[in-house]
């Protein structure tokens, strides 16, 4: 059995991760609130969609890859399958979207809370052994079946609690506060079933084939960027509930006022007006024809 080593570069890895998992949760809380207070079915699915992309994609998957980065295997090589890896990118956006579709559409109720924490939790832990799954290296993985049911159960009770704070909670603090929260729960979630994992070395040394961990880690790296900026940018861009309010009380007022009379000029049928401006500078001296008739 090989030795493992999930802490190859110290607190580093670890750091990033919950970061990652935080800096996704605020994005995708933030997100979720929006979904509450979108007037049309089209700007909840949008609404929707960019807050599984936080979550599933930041919050839980770029935490997942970073903390990866940190794991080792004594004398061996670790490669990635490529198709593998963005299929587990997909699980979990997909999976966190299907669970904000099933609390976020109707009424809040214990049984949509359920449903969407079983499926979405379901969803975060098949994430994270698929992302298990993409590894190539020079031996055999296996699993201790105790501390995968209880990664499993993690992910379930983490995930009704993200979708219940999703729902409920407004206020920059304490959305701040679950997403604190929230990290704790995903890389508790990780590590446990990191710590399930056993690895036997084969003795015949192979090429191992696969992408490296350089080779996947700038565009993940240019992912995450160019997607927190999108959300920023989503975010600063849509008007909030102030905007709404003042756009409705000005067109109330404007539909409420009455139209400003058109001035008119008074009549002057004997040409008293010509008259008064006669002589003045840059006013043309009337011809015959505009002088009235005595």
């Amino acid at each position: 059995m090989a030795e493992i080593n999930h802490f190859e570069y110290g607190w580093i890895t670890p750091g990033l991760s919950y970061a990652l998992s935080v800096l996704g949760s605020i994005l995708g809380l933030v997100c979720a609130g929006r979904i509450r207070t979108a007037r049309t079915s089209g700007q909840r699915a949008w609404w929707g969609l960019l807050s599984a992309w936080a979550l599933g994609g930041t919050a839980i998957w770029a935490m997942h890859f970073m903390a990866m980065l940190g794991f080792a295997v004594e004398n061996t090589r670790i490669r990635y399958d490529v198709p593998l890896t963005a299929a587990s990118t997909a699980i979990a956006v997909v999976a966190v979207g299907i669970g904000l579709a099933i609390v976020g559409t109707g009424r809040l109720n214990p049984v949509r809370l359920i449903a969407g924490g079983i499926f979405t939790g379901a969803g975060v832990a098949s994430m994270h052994y698929t992302g298990m799954a993409a590894m190539r290296l020079n031996g055999s993985l296996g699993y201790d079946t105790v501390r995968v049911v209880l990664s499993v159960v993690i992910a379930v009770v983490a995930s009704t609690v993200a979708l219940w704070l999703a729902m409920t909670v407004r206020r920059g603090l304490a959305i701040f506060a679950s997403a604190l929260v929230m990290g704790i729960a995903v890389n508790g979630m990780h590590f446990t079933g990191m710590s399930a994992l056993s690895v036997h070395r084969h003795e015949r040394t192979g090429e191992v084939t696969g992408a490296g961990v350089s080779t996947l880690l700038v565009p993940i790296v240019l992912a995450v960027v160019f997607g927190v900026v999108g959300l920023l940018y989503a975010l600063l861009a849509a008007p909030t509930d102030d905007d709404r309010a003042a756009t409705a009380y000005l067109d109330g007022r404007r539909l409420s006022e009455p139209a400003a009379p058109v001035p008119t000029a008074a009549p002057d049928p004997v040409g008293l007006r010509a008259r008064s401006t006669l002589g003045q500078p840059g006013t043309p001296f009337p011809s015959r024809r505009d002088t009235p008739p005595r």
